[in-house]
């Protein structure tokens, strides 16, 4: 009992620090991770070694992937194949489809955008869109930022899922094609049908978020190349997981494609060549946004990295066996465990990231003990993270400025939206698990 309480003491005190003393999360979780090894009598001279090994571990199969698809996302951004994205589904399914034509951008453009990029970029699309068509701005927000935050939670290569398929070994291709499967579902419920119930909720939003519009509509690529270049590495990912399910004697020579790496390279270099250098930039021009991008970035990898020390510390001082006795010992579905701890984390600290990458660490022995398919654990944990933004919640904040909102309406409307994507996340997981064990 006093390994579990140990445990719970460090993330407490993570907690504090990063919650109450606004403490910078690495540094943050150093502390609680030395604070885990001293209660849980880790070896003083292994402890910094347990850290550094930690971060190096989770960091080292994870840096190269997550700034690639920080640059990538930049890239998509800056040569206007999101708005053209945005602008062509808003045109193809008409005025009174808005809603809808919104839900599917938000998830199409938050497939290689983070989600803050997403938000900032698209909320001027819809200023105009309320302009033009008079509706509620409030009631078109929501499904487009409910398919940006879907994408960020469940799936690569956003850093939480990403990090999520490292720590608990699960395959990306995998995680990717049944993290849509559960996203469709999830996102019609808390995009267009829940926003029908929004349209009394009156915004007011400020004046210099209006039109921040850079490029004109003839400078935007071309509709074909946006899609086609935005949605790549989700083709690449998807079609060669397919294939090796498909083919297992090819298992070999598609294993290299199927690398997230060589995807998010690949992907990489045709948008260099697509959105780049063929819409007449020069290669100069296209190479200054990926060091906007890794500035970006850096607070994420920061961020894993730390959870990477922590579950280090718990791997060495063998209380991953306790945990994963104990959680396995629960009369709660394993699914729902990892959840609860990621929703748990994220009531606590705010940051879908945190939540996402610690709770793996947490419930990491729980996946091999209890067999439990870590593909559909990560989605689970990933709906969790999503789970009841409030007032510690960055998203919360721009939500609210941006529409010029009162809390009781941005509870009302953002704060609700976000809980119903982790309750609909976590039940079609339960779902998608009946139906791929029976």
């Amino acid at each position: 009992m006093w390994n579990i309480a140990s445990v719970l003491l460090a993330v407490g005190l993570l907690t504090l620090l990063i919650a109450w003393g606004k403490v910078q999360p690495l540094l943050a979780f150093v502390a609680a991770s030395i604070a885990a090894a001293l209660l849980l009598g880790v070896p003083l001279l292994r402890i910094p070694g347990a850290i550094e090994k930690g971060i190096g571990d989770l960091l080292g199969s994870l840096v190269v992937i997550i700034c690639l698809g920080a640059v990538f996302g930049k890239l998509i951004a800056d040569s206007g194949a999101a708005r053209r994205i945005a602008t062509c589904l808003v045109d193809a399914l008409g005025p009174s489809r808005i809603p809808v034509a919104l839900t599917v951008t938000g998830f199409v453009v938050g497939i290689p955008l983070y989600y803050n990029v997403g938000f900032v970029l698209l909320v001027p699309l819809i200023f105009s869109l309320v302009v033009s068509s008079g509706r509620p701005a409030v009631a078109l927000a929501i499904p487009l930022l409910a398919g940006l935050s879907i994408a960020h939670g469940f799936l690569p290569p956003h850093p939480s899922p990403v990090a999520l398929v490292s720590a608990i070994h699960a395959d990306m291709g995998t995680t990717l094609l049944y993290g849509i499967v559960v996203a469709i579902p999830t996102l019609i419920i808390a995009g267009p049908v829940f926003a029908m119930s929004l349209r009394r909720i009156h915004a007011q939003p400020a004046a210099m978020f209006q039109d921040s519009r850079a490029l004109q509509e003839g400078e935007l690529p071309g509709v074909f190349n946006s899609f086609a270049t935005a949605l790549l590495p989700v083709l690449l990912l998807g079609a060669t997981t397919v294939l090796m399910m498909a083919r297992p004697d090819l298992n070999g020579s598609l294993s290299f494609l199927a690398n997230p790496l060589v995807v998010m390279l690949v992907s990489y270099v045709v948008a260099i060549w697509t959105l780049g250098l063929a819409q007449g930039r020069r290669f100069s021009a296209v190479m200054q946004g990926p060091a906007e991008a890794m500035r970006e970035i850096a607070p994420i990898l920061l961020i894993i990295a730390g959870a990477g020390a922590l579950k280090q510390v718990l791997v060495e001082s063998g209380v991953s066996a306790d945990l994963g006795a104990l959680l396995s010992s629960l009369p709660v579905p394993p699914l729902v465990l990892g959840w609860s701890v990621a929703t748990v984390i994220r009531i606590c600290l705010g940051s879908a990231t945190v939540a996402g990458v610690t709770a793996g660490g947490i419930v990491a022995p729980l996946v091999h003990s209890s067999g439990v398919d870590p593909n559909l654990m990560v989605l689970a944990i990933g709906a969790g993270s999503l789970m009841c933004s409030h007032v510690n919640d960055s998203g919360f904040w721009m939500f609210k400025e941006y529409f010029g909102l009162s809390l009781k309406d941005t509870f009302r409307s953002w704060t609700l939206m976000e809980t119903l994507v982790g309750v609909f996340g976590l039940l079609f997981v339960m779902l998608l698990s009946l139906f791929l064990n029976s």
